[in-house]
């Protein structure tokens, strides 16, 4: 009982940051060359093509251009004809990524990563480095003089009101927002700003006439569990400003791995599926293998020039690591799901159901177990050499297909116009 009350004390004087990069992409090519983007209007995009591209995240310039998230290319350059498109590079966001969580982690051991750009801090036991807003002013200062990023930053005494103040000012805002607070700038916003309330919650708490957050705020707790369950209680907490989270330093598993890739042309042969299939499981199954987990579930995504969308899975007999078996089950999907001459505009490969491969009972092949650990070690040998000479070090005959001259065109498909989308899910804001 003491110790529950001790925790509650520490909880109730917590000091969080929340760091959230600007625009981030956008702003690291920018970083990168400030003489050619500058101050001027940029677009990240998924593929480059007029015809189909996917506008990923632009900068603000662009924004102000009235360019937005999950436009096409050819919607933005019909806004902005002078948008300035940029393929993606995640090695690059991963190298500045690395550099301002280097900085953060400067100040605390406590800090979480949530996205390739946001990070929690708890400060609460930092105060040889000054005070709260010293600390966060002194973090968006170095984060600017040593890697030319701009960064919007919340502090609160909770996880949720510092994600809110983060996001109150942009770009390179510093806010700082209590629980006193709460009532004066949270209240008259809609339920769905509320970090953690979703677009389908939203219209659910409309239809029950709740609006606003402080309309939220007053309803009965038994009303919205009747209504949301345990989230409810939840929802009732956060409308006042509580949040009992921690900030938690060990890194949550990966629950799925997965790339897509929008195609510069339709393709509508079978062989041509296969062989894009193969790129993607190869980059699907050596991130799975680097952070040392095993699949049981292959996904595939099959979409159409008109947007209709087939979602696929499967789950295997054996957990599995390889490239092969993930190639082998994707085609089986691919194949049990597309209609012969059906043009693709996009494909993706997901692995779900992940565990680790130390832990999970392998079970070897009857009749091809003892080529498996000649198998292991040439993937091995293949995954040090990209490591260190780049992903276009090593291609399998199948990347190639059957005419040389598609050693080219693989290398542009890794490369360029089929630039993974690397879970998009990256919160780029």
């Amino acid at each position: 009982m003491k110790q529950a009350d001790e925790d509650k004390q520490i909880r109730k004087h917590r000091i969080i940051i929340h760091v959230d990069m600007n625009a981030f992409y956008c702003s690291v090519h920018e970083a990168e060359d400030p003489a050619s983007y500058k101050g001027k209007p940029t677009a990240v995009a998924g593929s480059v093509e007029q015809r189909k591209g996917i506008i990923v995240t632009s900068s603000y310039t662009a924004r102000k251009r009235g360019i937005k998230t999950g436009m096409t290319v050819r919607q933005g350059l019909q806004l902005c004809p002078d948008l300035i498109l940029i393929k993606p590079d995640f090695e690059l966001y991963r190298k500045y990524s690395h550099g301002f969580l280097s900085i953060a982690r400067q100040y605390t051991p406590l800090v979480e990563i949530t996205s390739i750009d946001e990070c929690y801090l708890d400060i609460t036991g930092s105060s040889a480095f000054g005070q709260p807003l010293e600390i966060a002013e002194d973090i968006q200062k170095r984060i600017q003089s040593e890697w030319s990023l701009p960064c919007s930053i919340g502090v609160a005494p909770n996880k949720l009101l510092a994600k809110m103040a983060s996001d109150m000012e942009k770009p390179n805002g510093l806010t700082v927002l209590r629980i006193r607070d709460v009532p004066r700038l949270l209240w008259h916003k809609p339920c769905d700003s509320l970090f953690g309330i979703g677009r389908k919650t939203g219209e659910k708490l409309r239809k029950l006439n709740i609006h606003t957050i402080g309309e939220l705020a007053a309803t009965e707790e038994t009303l919205l569990v009747k209504q949301f369950g345990v989230a409810g209680s939840w929802m009732k907490a956060a409308a006042h400003g509580y949040d009992d989270s921690r900030v938690n330093p060990a890194r949550e598993p990966n629950k799925s791995v997965g790339h897509t890739t929008t195609l510069p042309q339709d393709v509508t042969k079978r062989q041509e599926a296969h062989r894009i299939l193969l790129n993607l499981a190869d980059q699907t199954g050596r991130r799975m293998r680097r952070q040392k987990l095993v699949a049981s579930t292959v996904q595939i995504v099959i979409r159409k020039p008109d947007m209709s969308t087939v979602n696929r899975s499967a789950t295997l007999d054996v957990p599995t690591d390889t490239t092969a078996d993930i190639h082998r089950e994707a085609c089986r999907l691919f194949d049990k799901h597309w209609r012969e001459g059906d043009p693709v505009r996009l494909l993706g490969v997901t692995l779900q159901n992940l565990s680790s491969r130390n832990e999970t009972a392998m079970q070897l092949d009857l009749f091809s177990y003892e080529q498996q650990p000649r198998k292991e070690a040439l993937t091995r040998a293949m995954d040090l050499l990209r490591d260190k000479f780049g992903e276009d070090a090593v291609l399998t005959a199948g990347m190639l297909g059957n005419d040389p001259s598609t050693l080219i065109r693989n290398k542009r498909i890794r490369g360029t116009s089929l630039q993974t989308d690397e879970d998009l899910l990256y919160s780029d804001e």
